[in-house]
């Protein structure tokens, strides 16, 4: 018999340079990940579990530092760790090119 949880998993996203995401008090990170494209770093994805909903503080890196709080309710939800990373998975693969992720 499985325990019903209310666990969920989310995917946050920083691009070196130009904006970094962080979550909220309440969220746990469980893996990250790095993009490379042809060898270089182009984002980072941390999947993060959420029991409830919250803001992720999102800084714009682009000028001065700017913090936005985005309700979790906008991104997108996965119920196992394993949906997430196959989300991310699928993310790069794109025909031939040299894409990769890389678990930190």
């Amino acid at each position: 018999m499985t325990e019903k949880t209310d666990r969920m998993y989310t995917i946050l996203t920083s691009k070196p340079g130009q904006f970094r995401t962080e979550p909220a008090d309440d969220m746990r990170p469980v893996e990250s990940w790095d993009y490379l494209f042809y060898g270089r770093q182009r984002a980072r994805f941390d999947i993060v579990e959420m029991r409830q909903e919250s803001k992720v503080r999102v800084i714009d890196l682009a000028g001065a530092p700017i913090v936005n709080l985005v309700p979790s309710k906008f991104l997108e939800r996965f119920p196992s760790v394993e949906e997430a990373r196959a989300a991310l998975h699928k993310l790069a693969s794109f025909g031939d090119m040299d894409i990769k992720l890389v678990r930190l």
